[in-house]
């Protein structure tokens, strides 16, 4: 039976990423930081690393353990993680496993964001922490790939699942009308919800990454749905489910200057191999509002 190691397998993506290789066959080796059902480790950990690659020699490594928080005071946990972790994988893997395919998480952020839509070809610009320690990652990827690494990059953009955390903005909305139609006081206050970006199933996230790694005839995409809403789009859908009006009960922040007006990717590489978005907007809506999570 093929193995195949996740790092950061705690997280939305992981879990349906775990679920998908699991079904194709496949032992699921997760590594976590956090203590549970799978191994304890740190990517950042080289001796770490490094031993469990040389002992289990997978056939797959997926490396999507980060903090997707972009705040300069975590330069040196991205550095620690996404960097540091990405050289770790690939020099084990170059020196004790080199028929293991490595995939390497990418991000739209990191990309110079002019509102169109974002290619794989598109010029990078390290904006905040976050993007810097991307970049590094992509290019020591690069680097590797020239050393016969078998190392993919996929360039996530937004998505969500039951599954999101409590501190991410989709998901503090689905709370909020939950929250409404239970007759209780909601207390959200948001930023611009002008704000255009993608609203992805991790579960699709999740597939696009296999797809894109268990392939040999592109390196690098795209993995997103190609498709931006606004923020109040999102607010509509979640609080219209429950027969709510947004507008009565959240507060806008006029003050926040949000990051970017508009993020949206250019799929059209992974498309042409197979690959698209299933869910739509509305679908994710509804699956996030009835989860119990």
């Amino acid at each position: 039976m093929p193995k195949a190691i996740i790092f950061g397998v705690s997280g939305q993506d992981g879990f349906y990423l775990a679920d998908l290789l699991s079904k194709s066959g496949m032992e699921v080796i997760g590594v976590s930081r956090s203590e549970g059902k799978w191994l304890q480790g740190n990517v950042a950990d080289r001796q770490f690393t490094e031993t469990l690659i040389k002992k289990e020699q997978p056939a797959f490594i997926f490396h999507l353990a980060a903090t997707s928080k972009v705040h300069h005071e975590l330069l040196f946990e991205h550095q620690a993680t996404i960097v540091n972790g990405t050289l770790h994988i690939l020099e084990a893997v170059k020196q004790f496993s080199p028929h293991t395919k490595v995939f390497i998480t990418g991000s739209g952020l990191q990309f110079r964001n002019t509102g169109s839509p974002i290619s794989s070809a598109d010029e990078f610009f390290a904006g905040d922490a976050y993007s810097l320690a991307r970049i590094q990652s992509v290019q020591a990827a690069r680097y590797f790939r020239t050393k016969g690494v078998k190392t993919y990059v996929g360039y996530l953009f937004h998505h969500d699942s039951p599954l999101r955390t409590a501190q991410h903005m989709n998901r503090k909305i689905v709370d909020a009308a939950k929250e409404v139609a239970a007759g209780r006081p909601c207390t959200l206050s948001i930023g611009d919800v002008s704000v255009e970006k993608e609203f992805g199933f991790a579960g699709d996230i999740a597939n696009g990454i296999f797809h894109l790694a268990n392939q040999e005839d592109i390196f690098e995409a795209c993995i997103g749905t190609g498709k931006a809403y606004t923020i109040e789009k999102w607010l509509e859908l979640c609080f219209s489910s429950v027969s709510k009006e947004w507008k009565e009960h959240v507060q806008i922040n006029t003050g926040f200057v949000p990051a970017f007006n508009r993020l949206v990717s250019n799929p059209t590489a992974l498309q042409a191999i197979g690959w698209k978005a299933a869910v739509e907007i509305d679908e994710l809506s509804a699956l996030m509002m009835k989860s119990t999570e």
